[in-house]
């Protein structure tokens, strides 16, 4: 069975492998660039590119400035589809999608948070808005206030499940009960949930699954559920193209998986991160120095958080992990060695085919 495509929009992606936005720095041109040249969507991480101790103007000015350089350097290196990830908390969210579209880019994902109003920042119709969601109701609310409001609709969602790294959209009791949750009884309810309004716009909304998705088996099953593809973050951390420090990748290498912990972030949503010096030291403070010259996150309240979490995310990405926080996917402790994105997709693209295969076989 030949492996089916992945049509957001006009725009097609010869393979239904998403590569997630991770932040701070740690999907960037040359990672996002590796995946769009192997047949997947890559995807440049937009969050905290202005350094951790600007201010004001200074702050988003360079934000700008080097989203603006990712963008064009993964256009050199790559011809494939490429997309910007964009928290919809960031205060200078809308600058940066403004940024990626001036720039060419044609797909925008955007989460943490519902984005109401992303209709309104790209009034052009051929770039495509995905909304990152983790439930039927979420996708429902989007779709209705962007229908009213702008007489438009999503071009795809990417749901995200409670298996997935960094902020979660889950409760700690949704966690609590993480099996009731999961992705293979999360997707039917959205997929009836855009129905009505493929049939609206006569277009359909690919649903794009990712959280513990892992290998080519994953993909098929949630191929085989009705997702259109899914995406990957955690897997390409540890690949020669990921611009992350090598002791951020060390730290994947060798954690267990007792080691991966849900968190509590600054800007008040649960996250999942590998338990290291700088959680220890967490919990045993009630509160490390704050030093905030701008406020990057609209939803931070820095002075009652006990970090900032831009900061420790930026120290990860340097590679000092006693100061810094580091994200991961449930599955961070299957990664046991440092590879290449190419790599990557032909064990994926191996074991889609292999599984594809025999699910056409009788049973």
């Amino acid at each position: 069975m030949k492996i089916p495509e992945l049509k957001i929009g006009n725009y097609t992606a010869n393979l239904p492998i998403v590569q997630g936005g991770m932040g701070v720095r740690i999907s960037l041109s040359s990672l996002a660039a590796a995946v769009a040249n192997e047949g997947g969507i890559g995807t440049i991480s937009s969050i905290a590119l202005g350094g951790v101790d600007a201010s004001g103007r200074e702050y988003e000015k360079i934000s700008r400035d080097v989203l603006t350089e990712e963008i064009r350097r993964a256009k050199s290196l790559t011809s494939g589809p490429l997309a910007v990830n964009v928290m919809n908390v960031l205060t200078n969210a809308a600058d940066l999608v403004k940024t990626s579209v001036q720039e060419g880019i044609k797909f925008i994902v955007m989460g943490a948070g519902l984005p109401m109003k992303l209709p309104y920042i790209v009034e052009d119709k051929d770039v495509n808005l995905i909304p990152i969601i983790s439930s039927a109701r979420a996708a429902s609310l989007i779709l209705r206030t962007w229908d009213h409001r702008f007489n438009r609709t999503a071009n795809a969602f990417i749901l995200e499940g409670p298996l997935a790294g960094g902020h979660l959209g889950f409760s700690q009791d949704q966690l609590d009960h993480i099996d009731e949750f999961s992705l293979e009884k999360l997707l039917p309810a959205v997929l009836q949930a855009v129905r009505f309004y493929e049939d609206k716009y006569g277009a359909k909304i690919p649903i794009i699954v990712g959280g513990g998705i892992y290998d080519g088996k994953d993909i098929a099953r949630m191929l085989s559920l009705g997702a259109s593809g899914v995406q990957m973050a955690t897997r390409f951390v540890c690949t020669e193209e990921c611009s992350v420090s090598s002791e951020f990748k060390q730290a994947y290498i060798d954690t267990k998986e007792e080691d991966i912990v849900i968190v509590k972030s600054p800007v008040g949503l649960l996250g999942r991160a590998i338990r290291n010096q700088f959680l220890k030291k967490l919990e045993e403070t009630e509160k490390l120095k704050i030093k905030c010259r701008y406020k990057c996150l609209s939803a931070c309240q820095a002075a009652k958080a006990k970090y900032c979490i831009a900061k420790a995310l930026f120290n990860s990405y340097l590679g000092d992990l006693d100061n810094g926080l580091i994200f991961c996917g449930k599955n961070a402790f299957r990664v046991d060695k440092i590879t290449t994105v190419k790599e990557i997709f032909k064990e994926l693209i191996d074991d889609l085919g292999n599984a594809l295969s025999l699910e056409l076989k009788p049973a």
